[in-house]
């Protein structure tokens, strides 16, 4: 018989093995996860260079997010159809190579449309880099193993807005997009030597009709509802672009309940507390994703303050979310989610209110404050509403609902996205008649914009006192 010693250090050599697959499985998710939350910082100075107002320029993020949602679902047929060492690998050199392209954009449009094929790439790495990484965990150490991988990924938040910051303030906004290209090489060779050999899958059929229908609907809903006008006037096109985009939708709704293998599952939605839980959860990520693209705006064109300065603010609510949500996920256990989903979304709100008094002689701390507010609230809702919509989803679906959770708030902070910045537009408006075609926001719509977030938030607070404290099992 082998020793505890032995056994110990089989276990070591073991565990030891896998960090080299690991380290080429998280540096291609850090790239992505940094890459989410670049952009916000680099918007201003981005408006500046490439000539464009911010309504365009946000498609820049909307797009990404929209081409995310369209193949996270497909993550898993391609896993399986390739093999998932080799799909993890093409997508990470499709995301180098699409970054390298956005490094190159001379246009607001070459950026949207070198984004949008980033997105594509990304919406992939992360499913099939975690679904990996659990795989490869043995058994006994999967906790243990999926708890490293939550470091890079509370790092990668925090750290993204400083990185975008100090590159665009004393480098250039091109290297936001051409750090990637090093780190993908490094985890491509890492990758190529390291990651274990997957064998391909007996793959079901793909659902074409809901490829198309989907991406076609979303992305006609977020053009409409960012054109739905031009300052004070109705838009034709932007109006006909969200009917058009409903019509779309519900064919797609129509195709996925009665395909026998759908690209999203909406048959979860037959659970009242899934539906339940998911509403609430949209309705934060309006509130609080929504509004996060404003922030560094507001903090640069009114406040002042440099794009490192603004990433260095930013980088408050990550940490604070941080360290909330273990605390939460504890509580989850023994409160359920109601009283964490009222608190964290009623403290969302009052931050996003605070937000919307600040003015030029706001002071630094104030304005920190306001940002770790935002973090604190979504610290104690964001997992635990999470875990209570996996909880409540039909068992017979759950492997189904991952892909459907992930996609779907990926497309409702797009919405959210568009519809906050179509009502600035329009409130700047009202604040300038005279200038229908507004390129710079006033201070006031900007406040307005952050009290209807809040009011967003608080509609979602209130809803949350209807959901079940705790989910029976299924």
């Amino acid at each position: 018989m082998m020793s505890k010693d032995t056994l110990s250090l089989d276990s070591e050599i073991r565990l030891g093995a896998l960090i080299r697959p690991l380290i080429a499985i998280v540096l291609g998710m850090m790239m992505v996860m940094l890459d989410s939350t670049a952009m916000n910082v680099a918007i201003p100075k981005l408006t500046h260079d490439l000539e464009t107002t911010f309504a365009t320029l946000q498609w820049t993020i909307t797009g990404y997010m929209l081409a995310m949602s369209a193949t996270i679902p497909l993550a898993g047929w391609i896993s399986d159809r390739l093999g998932a060492s080799k799909a993890f690998l093409i997508t990470v050199v499709l995301f180098s190579l699409s970054s390298l392209l956005c490094s190159f954009a001379q246009t607001a449009e070459q950026l949207i449309a070198f984004r949008v094929i980033q997105g594509l790439a990304g919406g992939m790495v992360q499913p099939i880099g975690m679904a990996m990484v659990f795989r490869i965990a043995p058994e006994g150490k999967k906790g243990q193993v999926m708890g490293l991988l939550g470091i890079p990924m509370l790092l990668a938040p925090a750290s993204g807005p400083v990185i975008s910051g100090w590159l665009v303030e004393f480098v250039t906004w091109h290297w936001i997009f051409l750090i990637n290209v090093p780190i993908g090489i490094l985890a491509l060779v890492l990758g190529i030597k390291f990651l274990p050999v997957t064998e391909k899958k007996e793959t079901l059929a793909l659902d074409i009709p809901g490829m198309i229908l989907g991406p076609l609907s979303f992305v006609s809903i977020t053009y409409g509802i960012t054109h739905i006008s031009d300052g004070l006037r109705m838009n034709t096109m932007g109006l006909t672009a969200l009917i058009g985009g409903g019509i779309v939708l519900t064919l797609f709704i129509i195709n996925e309940l009665k395909h026998k293998h759908p690209l999203l599952e909406l048959r979860a939605f037959s659970s009242a507390d899934f539906r339940k839980g998911i509403t609430v959860s949209w309705i934060q990520y309006m509130a609080l994703n929504g509004s996060l693209v404003f922030i560094p705006q507001y903090l640069q064109l009114f406040k002042g303050y440099g794009p490192l300065t603004t990433g260095l603010i930013m980088s408050v609510m990550a940490i604070t979310s941080g360290v909330l949500m273990p605390i939460g996920g504890k509580m989850y256990d023994y409160l359920g989610i109601r009283p964490l989903a009222f608190s964290g979304l009623s403290i969302i709100a009052t931050a996003l209110l605070i937000l919307s008094n600040l003015n030029m002689d706001s002071s630094l701390p104030f304005v920190v404050f306001s940002i770790a507010l935002l973090g604190m609230g979504m610290g104690l809702c964001m997992m635990s509403l999470n875990t209570f919509i996996l909880q409540s989803a039909p068992s017979s679906l759950i492997s189904r609902v991952t892909p459907l959770t992930s996609a779907a708030s990926s497309i409702v902070i797009s919405f959210a996205i568009a519809g906050l910045t179509s009502f600035l537009t329009y409130r700047s408006s009202v604040y300038d008649s005279d200038n229908n075609q507004v390129e710079l926001f006033s201070i006031g719509a900007f406040g307005d914009t952050f009290v209807l977030a809040a009011c967003i938030a608080a509609i979602g607070a209130l809803l949350s006192l209807r959901i079940r404290k705790k989910v029976n099992s299924n």
